[in-house]
């Protein structure tokens, strides 16, 4: 496909150049149509340059991000605990399985 199209704006180009050259009776005002020729001919590279080109394909991912890792589950539970310093069972927080 690319060289299809490169061919054919080749050939209209070269179409382009063979019906627009300059007769005798234009010679006086020559170098504005070869600064018109620079012109139209840097816009239309220009043009076909960009049609031609190929496109970046950007894939964008999200951010690493830190997950902590889940904590063990437990309930917590009021229980009579032997207490070693009153030499008697208290009523303590204990954290068991749920």
């Amino acid at each position: 496909m690319k060289k299809t199209l490169t061919a054919l704006a080749a050939a209209a180009a070269m179409a382009l150049v063979s019906v627009a050259a300059p007769t005798d009776a234009m010679a006086q005002r020559r170098g504005a149509a070869v600064a018109a020729g620079v012109v139209g001919g840097l816009a239309a590279g220009a043009i076909i340059g960009g049609a031609l080109a190929p496109r970046p394909y950007y894939y964008y991912e999200p951010a690493p991000v830190y997950v902590a890792p889940p904590r063990p589950v437990a309930c917590v539970e009021r229980q009579w605990v032997w207490s070693e310093r009153r030499g008697d069972y208290v009523l303590r927080n204990v954290r068991v399985p749920c």
